[in-house]
């Protein structure tokens, strides 16, 4: 009985190694989907992950176009005599101690925070998406990615830093005014100067540092917009 019962003439039997192939086929099987259920969601995490170093670059560089925007707006502007009495004989040092004294630090953090929120995260998506439906660098391509930078983006750009400027001062009933006034002005201006960066952008750059370069010419376009702002 046990001669014929036993694990030894049941595991030589035929029926009993065809399940086992049958198991294992299914194992391995699930093994596969696990894989790349697991890889499918590391990749889903990946690309929702928030573009950190991109918004912390288009923050800081907002808050160098605003710095420069202040710093200028106060040289410019016809100081007191107390002033220029005062700072006649006083070194480079104390001028910029004096000039940074009266620093709009809100307006500052305005202009960072829209940089952090707005500008980083959204212009590396842009330029992802540009790149992944235009991937080959042709001309048409890149008067394509060119034209619709200007033409979604730029306006993009504007409505939103308005927006973002008058909800934080409360003013959000005067922004069809602030739009009307001075969106359709920034917007022509700031042709003239993205329309050549850009191409420049799409052309030269890779797209790991697009929106470095983008937010480096945004220290420029960020005092525009500052200045603008603050009218």
């Amino acid at each position: 009985m046990d001669a014929l019962g036993g694990s030894s003439w049941w595991s030589t039997h035929p029926f009993n190694q065809f399940r086992q192939r049958g198991r294992k086929r299914r194992g391995e099987r699930n093994n596969k989907r696990n894989v790349s259920s697991s890889d499918s969601a590391a990749q889903s995490t990946a690309g929702h992950r928030f573009p950190l170093k991109q918004a912390v670059t288009a923050g800081s560089l907002a808050l160098a176009g605003d710095t420069i925007a202040q710093l200028r707006h106060r040289w410019t502007s016809k100081p007191d005599s107390d002033t220029v009495s005062s700072t006649s004989d006083d070194s480079d040092k104390d001028i910029f101690q004096i000039l940074l004294a009266n620093h709009d630090w809100l307006r500052a953090l305005r202009m960072t925070s829209y940089g952090f929120l707005f500008y980083g995260p959204g212009s590396y998506v842009w330029y992802q998406t540009l790149d992944r439906y235009l991937p080959q660098p042709t001309v048409q391509n890149l008067l394509t990615k060119v034209l619709l930078n200007q033409i979604i983006l730029g306006p993009a750009v504007i409505a939103v830093v308005f927006a973002w400027n008058n909800l934080w001062q409360g003013k959000l009933c005067e922004l069809p005014k602030k739009y009307q006034k001075d969106a359709l002005p920034t917007l022509l201006f700031g042709f003239r100067f993205w329309v050549p960066y850009s191409v420049l952008n799409f052309w030269v750059v890779p797209l790991q540092t697009r929106v470095a370069f983008m937010s480096f010419g945004s220290i420029f376009w960020n005092f525009i917009l500052s200045s603008r702002m603050s009218k």
